[in-house]
């Protein structure tokens, strides 16, 4: 399949309109650069690491359990949605993969999470190093010729698959909705694509360059595929997960087999 057939200047400003939104997302307040901490809580309350109070959870969301904080006044911690002081015992009840950010002290917010059906907080600190020194991805030259064409087969019914994540003890899984095939470097290329929003596709994979010039993974979205299953594939618009920029994020791995053979040198590199 050829490449896209935009002009390449209208293609590269559509880019870099992309990448300001993109860096501009990262280093929003309390996001992905800021995670300092990521604790799995104790069956007993007790201190953890960068926050005040005393943490626990009785049990796994499966079986209905909860996440308690007892805190005294001269903690400092307030919730993050009304601003009131948390002095007290509070407890809150959330399902698998759920967040909540819960309380917040100086600079940082906690978030409160359940993966692998456990309760763990995620300290989510304005004043990271992560945040302060960011000025932008690094990134590969704009390629117009890895903008691609590609052409989609859909399931008859999406299917749940099980992958791995960032984190080895947490476990996950992909709605594997079909497949895009592309073609790179001469030779036919097939990825498993999971929904994304208004229709459009997200393709997880690894290429040749992981590990050295880039991230273990990436992602990329196609537009929503047309009547005929064809999609474009813009690998300059291949971006990072949050794990290539923190150890505390749990992100999905790609399904098992989603390899490109072939050194995709689009999008972002690894930025540490």
């Amino acid at each position: 399949m050829s490449p896209v057939t935009h002009s390449p200047d209208a293609l590269l400003e559509r880019w870099q309109r992309f990448r300001a939104n993109r860096d501009n997302a990262l280093a929003a307040e309390h996001g992905w650069l800021t995670l300092t901490s990521l604790q799995w809580l104790p069956a007993e309350p007790c201190a953890l690491e960068l926050v005040p109070g005393l943490w626990s959870a009785d049990g796994t969301t499966s079986a209905g359990g909860s996440a308690t904080l007892s805190a005294a006044a001269e903690d400092g911690l307030v919730f993050v949605d009304s601003g009131e002081p948390a002095a007290g015992t509070f407890s809150v009840a959330l399902a698998d993969e759920e967040s909540l950010n819960w309380v917040r002290y100086g600079s940082t917010v906690v978030e409160l999470a359940v993966r692998g059906d456990r309760y763990a907080i995620r300290t989510r600190d304005n004043a990271s190093p992560v945040l302060t020194g960011f000025d932008g991805v690094p990134v590969f030259a704009y390629n117009s010729d890895l903008a691609l064409t590609g052409r989609f087969e859909a399931y008859d019914q999406p299917r749940q698959v099980a992958i791995g994540t960032s984190n080895p003890l947490v476990g996950g899984t992909a709605a594997a909705v079909g497949t895009v095939t592309f073609e790179l470097d001469g030779r036919s290329h097939s990825l498993v694509a999971e929904p994304e929003k208004l229709g459009s596709l997200r393709l997880t994979f690894h290429d040749r360059t992981n590990g050295s010039s880039t991230a273990g993974w990436r992602q990329v979205v196609t537009n929503r595929p047309a009547a005929d299953g064809t999609v474009t594939i813009d690998f300059n618009r291949a971006i990072n997960f949050p794990s290539a920029f923190t150890d505390f994020g749990t992100c999905p791995r790609p399904v098992e087999g989603n390899i490109i053979d072939a050194a995709v040198e689009a999008g972002e590199k690894r930025p540490r």
